[in-house]
């Protein structure tokens, strides 16, 4: 059983508690302040007094200060996120489906917004979305996916953060646009490799040994 402890000021706080959990406690309870504060330790410091704990709980919660909430946040909801998606019969849908359902998951949480960490951020979340979408590539397509998924998101993300349509059904819209961009990438790409082993040398170095 988890032990209890008593702070200075009569707060009652457990000590023994998984460091994962208390950070939980603290980030849901600070993400109201972050809406005025920002991503702050004034911000986290109020989210920890809010779960009834000392507020140098935040900091020993988050030592890397602002910056390491920021990526606990965006796990914890890459982790919301999936949980989204184990209640949808994914196999069921075809693959670009299911790529948009997690995206439009993710969108429904939130992103943060910090641009010295977003692109790390970025790539985790597509990385989990692939993962999720059953994705098993490990060679140069693996990148490929993730790097056109990143521009997917990114995209989109902008696109709803305006969108005042009812169920942000023109994201929805938007967002399968972009998956059928995506999607016919590797046709070009197939078409652009046979053109250039078409070619006379020196271009035909580039066709693969037969």
């Amino acid at each position: 059983m988890t032990k209890k402890g008593t702070t200075k000021d009569g707060r009652t706080e457990p000590e023994t508690a998984p460091a994962a959990d208390i950070r939980d406690v603290i980030l849901e309870k600070a993400l109201p302040h972050v809406a005025f504060d920002g991503w702050t330790v004034t911000a986290l410091a109020a989210g920890a007094r809010d779960a009834g704990l000392d507020a140098a709980r935040a900091q020993l919660a988050f030592p890397g200060g602002e910056v390491e909430a920021i990526r606990h946040f965006s796990d914890w909801l890459d982790g919301r996120m999936l949980d989204a998606l184990a209640k949808r019969e994914l196999k069921a849908m075809k693959i670009r489906e299911r790529i948009a359902t997690a995206v439009m998951a993710r969108l429904d949480l939130a992103l943060p917004h910090n641009t010295p960490v977003a692109l790390g951020l970025l790539y985790r979340t597509v990385d989990q979305i692939w993962h999720a979408a059953g994705d098993t590539s490990t060679d140069f397509n693996f990148y490929t996916k993730r790097g056109l998924l990143a521009g997917v998101l990114s995209a989109t993300t902008l696109y709803w953060l305006n969108d005042a349509s009812e169920d942000q059904q023109d994201t929805r819209r938007f967002l399968d646009r972009r998956i059928e961009d995506v999607m016919r990438v590797p046709q070009t790409f197939g078409r652009l490799r046979k053109f250039v082993e078409s070619l006379p040398t020196p271009f035909n170095a580039f066709r693969r040994p037969s």
